[in-house]
């Protein structure tokens, strides 16, 4: 469990022996069944959250319509970070799509060891920036490509993800109609004939 979190760590910085000792020693494990939420919107986000197993999605409600913001699966941060950063309430949910397990660590203790350990302090600030440049990027792209090339770019990045997350919900982080995302779907796995 905690060599996935190695990984992902080293793809930022290298952290000693003693002081991924030190971060571990602060985890908590979190275990969640399908579609648990592991923050409700007006909530205050407590954890952040790594993915050792499953799938979860963050999302918020544009009146009565699911708008969702990530994805993440095994390897990746999930939460509610600006809620997480500034003790405000969240307007997010974050739900699991499959049974999921976490790595998790409360800002409280987070602080704790940004304190003790400046090499933990540097890789929270590089693993926070690299958060919200994914988001940027992310916006940025959903701004400059229209529906098909987000699609296409998704499907190239993701072939893993439309196989495991519904068709409605991958729509809605695309920005698209279900009905769009199926028509681009279905001239995705249309064969396609022979040229002369």
């Amino acid at each position: 469990m905690l060599e996935s979190l190695k990984k992902y760590i080293s793809g930022f910085a290298s952290l000693t022996n003693e002081e991924f000792a030190l971060l571990a020693s602060k985890l908590v494990i979190r275990s969640f069944d399908k579609k648990e939420l592991l923050i409700k919107a007006g909530e205050v986000e407590n954890y952040l959250n790594f993915v050792v197993k499953g799938l979860a999605r963050k999302y918020f409600y544009e009146g009565r319509t699911e708008i969702i913001t990530q994805i993440a699966r095994e390897g990746e941060v999930v939460n509610s970070a600006a809620s997480f950063l500034s003790g405000s309430p969240s307007p997010y949910l974050v739900e699991t799509l499959e049974p999921s397990t976490f790595l998790s660590i409360t800002r409280q203790q987070l602080e704790e060891l940004y304190k003790d350990s400046p090499g933990i302090e540097r890789l929270g600030r590089i693993v926070i920036t690299d958060m919200f440049l994914q988001k940027e990027q992310w916006e940025h792209e959903c701004l400059r490509l229209d529906t098909r090339e987000r699609f296409l770019r998704f499907v190239e990045n993701n072939p893993d993800l439309m196989q495991r997350v519904p068709q409605k919900y991958l729509a809605s982080y695309l920005n698209m109609k279900p009905e769009t995302f199926s028509r681009l779907k279905h001239l995705l796995q249309r064969p396609r004939t022979a040229t002369r």
